[in-house]
């Protein structure tokens, strides 16, 4: 009597009902492990007693749907851990609720920082150095895009600095309070020249829970940011 065989079309099959397991969930590891041995059994049952199936063919199957069960349970720890990691990127997000950072950005904001004398503030600057430059040249903008101040901050290392405008304009008077300027930055080495990364301040009011994980907040006028996207806390 022939002795049908678990091959490796029936493994392939058990393997393929693993794999759509893992995506869909609609079978357990337990449910594939009773279908193997009801195949086991069944060829154990039909097998040739004049040519009894090899104990290592038999071992190789056991140690594919194990194989296939150890699968399933690596991807659930997978997603335990993930999991893990959301909720902890979204509780140190929180912590930043209220707090100022710098993120990538040109945007300046002026305010008035006396009443009495009329002076104005602005709002930090920055700039994420990925090597150390000779100098780096600061031009502030407009709102239709005019330079309207200049100054450069010598050698700088690699890394992230911020820097605070004045609010001056170039005749040295104080710049409006009811219009947003930007930064431009060109770092210098020699006779190359580059743009880096720009920085400008934002306020955390929120923390947004999206499909990549927790975003901060930083009101209307700037799209939200992830927690890697922060490059320095104020």
């Amino acid at each position: 009597m022939a002795s049908p065989v678990i091959g490796s079309s029936t493994l392939a099959n058990i393997n393929g009902t693993a794999t759509s397991s893992a995506t869909t969930g609609t079978d357990s590891s337990s449910e594939l492990n009773d279908r193997f041995m009801t195949l086991l059994v069944t060829q154990l049952q039909n097998q040739d007693p004049t040519s009894p199936m090899d104990n290592s063919e038999m071992t190789a199957q056991l140690a594919q749907i194990n194989t296939v069960s150890g699968i399933e349970k690596l991807n659930d720890s997978l997603s335990a851990i993930n999991d893990q990691i959301d909720a902890g990127q979204a509780l140190q997000a929180t912590a930043l609720i209220g707090q100022g950072v710098m993120v990538p950005g040109d945007r300046i904001l002026v305010g008035t920082a006396d009443e009495d004398t009329g002076e104005v503030a602005s709002t930090p600057i920055g700039v994420d150095l990925d090597s150390a430059v000779d100098d780096l040249q600061i031009s502030i903008k407009g709102a239709n895009g005019e330079v309207i101040d200049t100054f450069s901050t010598g050698p700088l290392d690699a890394g992230v600095h911020s820097f605070t405008w004045d609010g001056k304009l170039d005749d040295g008077s104080n710049a409006s309070t009811d219009t947003t300027y930007s930064v431009e930055m060109t770092a210098v080495n020699g006779d190359k020249t580059s743009m880096p990364t720009t920085l400008n301040y934002a306020l955390v009011n929120g923390v947004i829970q999206g499909e990549d994980g927790p975003q901060l907040d930083l009101g209307y006028a700037q799209d939200p940011v992830t927690l890697s996207d922060v490059r320095q806390i104020l």
